[in-house]
């Protein structure tokens, strides 16, 4: 396996890693993936950065069991450098009961490789919307 095959398969498996542990609720795994300076772009949201991302994440947790689906469409690395296009699904469902709410659209992710060598989450817009019934 050359090099950029090596990192798309790294990439890949980070963005596994990522909708695992979102989908597990492990905030200190999450933490681990993402990078020092990470920005969150949420429709109709100000941007998240690093700091507010736990808040949020523990928050939605406590309120639904979210179950996130994504598969990358294409994922390009150039360098130190990575960012997938991907198609998500999400289903929130109410942990005190009621109708579960289905979302989905596309996910645009910036990966950054850190001098360690892991590759982290820097950037990440996506354009999950209610699925009409």
């Amino acid at each position: 396996m050359n090099v950029p095959d090596r990192a798309v398969q790294e990439v890949r498996a980070t963005h596994a890693a990522w909708i695992a542990a979102v989908n597990a609720g492990e905030l200190a795994q999450l933490m681990s993936l993402m990078s020092d300076d990470v920005v969150l772009i949420n429709p109709d949201q100000p941007p998240v950065g690093r700091e507010g991302f736990p808040a949020l994440f523990t928050g939605a947790h406590r309120q639904f069991e979210l179950h996130c689906s994504s598969e990358p469409l294409s994922i390009t690395v150039a360098g130190d450098v990575a960012y997938t296009c991907a198609r998500d699904e999400l289903r929130l469902t109410p942990r005190t009961g009621g109708a579960s709410v289905q979302l989905a659209g596309h996910r645009l992710t910036v990966y950054r490789r850190d001098a360690d060598g892991r590759w982290r989450l820097a950037r990440d817009a996506h354009t999950l919307a209610p699925v009409p019934d």
